[in-house]
């Protein structure tokens, strides 16, 4: 059995997409577009074949996200190596993303950072 994907519903889906295809190399689908209720999503995959399905639709409520809160906490990306973790979130901090957590080695032996990214979502970069 594996998780087959990820949803989120997100406020910007343009720039939600451009995120992940920018940052994590993420491919997208075409979207699709159900007119009658207006609701969006795009299926983005990655290098793995892992995919995140990122919606919108009309009327959401976006309350604030408390960093230590019950429920999914965050996305993590595996990036290779610590090299690519320190890269990847010096340049997500360059063009203006929180960084919640800077780059190091957690107590369980990850080498990790997580950002503050799309609409307050945390975003966990890892080897």
């Amino acid at each position: 059995m594996k998780i087959e994907h990820i949803a989120m519903y997100v406020d910007n889906i343009e720039k939600t997409k451009e995120f992940f295809e920018k940052y994590f190399l993420a491919k997208s689908n075409l979207g699709y577009h159900n007119k009658t209720t207006n609701f969006r999503s795009y299926f983005m995959e990655f290098d793995d074949g892992a995919r995140l399905e990122i919606m919108n639709k009309p009327a959401m409520v976006n309350v604030e996200k408390s960093l230590n809160r019950t429920g999914y906490i965050h996305i993590a990306f595996s990036v290779g190596n610590k090299e690519k973790v320190d890269e990847l979130t010096n340049r997500l901090q360059a063009d203006g993303y929180a960084i919640v957590s800077e780059p190091r080695t957690t107590g369980d032996g990850y080498y990790e950072s997580c950002i503050v990214a799309i609409e307050g979502n945390q975003i966990e970069i890892t080897v």
